[in-house]
């Protein structure tokens, strides 16, 4: 109904309105698929973490080995989230434009505005399916929201173990040995664990300066526009 682009159509009638209606149904049932895949990696990481704080603290004579463990496995995890991550923001940016730039003027009583070229963009989106975020923000995106907490609470709960359980460390000679692991000294050990988590934090740090999701919640002082992620001459 309005548009300045002579190459965009001024309105669809109301049969390519339903079908629009159709798409944004679809496009919204993919995103809450991969959501749903998300949640599974999650849990896997969850399970994981108490089944190694279970065998950790069951016995006094057991090794914090398994909580070392275990946050390898952590990290394996969130790279397969951050993946998953980076398909679900494909459709969930998808939907957040359909409803910021059909569905938004449609129930301001403004009808269908395609003057921004969304229409086009999204066409091409559907022509050159891309990932609209990197892998780093994803999976820091990912360490912020879930699993910055799963690491915090495997890295507090091996200082428990070696601190505290079964009985308070006396001295740093019994700290060291406590935190050996075979033959790695037990300095050695806690440095690792230090630049592991150490990195961890960074990588939520960086990734926090700049986030292209489009469906990202936002302050009331944030301005965002789905409409940045799409190259309109891709």
């Amino acid at each position: 109904m309005i548009g300045t682009d002579k190459t965009a159509p001024h309105g669809f009638n109301a049969s390519e309105i339903g079908a629009i209606a159709h798409l944004y149904r679809g496009e919204m049932y993919r995103s809450k698929v991969w959501r749903t895949r998300l949640d599974a990696t999650t849990n896997w990481a969850v399970a994981t973490t108490g089944i190694a704080l279970s065998v950790t603290f069951s016995t006094r004579e057991n090794s914090p080995m398994p909580l070392i463990l275990v946050s390898l496995l952590l990290l394996v995890f969130l790279g397969i989230e951050a993946r998953r991550y980076r398909y679900f923001d494909i459709w969930r940016t998808r939907v957040r434009l359909m409803e910021v730039c059909f569905y938004g003027p449609l129930l301001r009583g403004e009808g269908v505005r395609t003057e921004n070229g969304w229409n086009r963009a999204l066409a091409t989106d559907y022509k050159n399916l891309r990932f609209h975020i990197s892998f780093w923000e994803a999976a820091g995106r990912r360490l912020r929201r879930n699993y910055l907490w799963i690491f915090a609470t495997q890295g507090l709960s091996y200082l428990a173990k070696i601190l505290i359980h079964p009985t308070p460390v006396p001295s740093l000679d019994d700290l060291w040995a406590r935190a050996a692991v075979g033959p790695i000294p037990g300095q050695a050990v806690l440095l690792f664990g230090l630049f592991f988590h150490s990195s961890l934090a960074l990588l939520a740090l960086v990734t926090l300066r700049r986030q292209e999701a489009a469906g990202r919640v936002q302050g009331p002082d944030e301005q965002g526009d789905p409409m940045l992620l799409f190259d309109l001459k891709a």
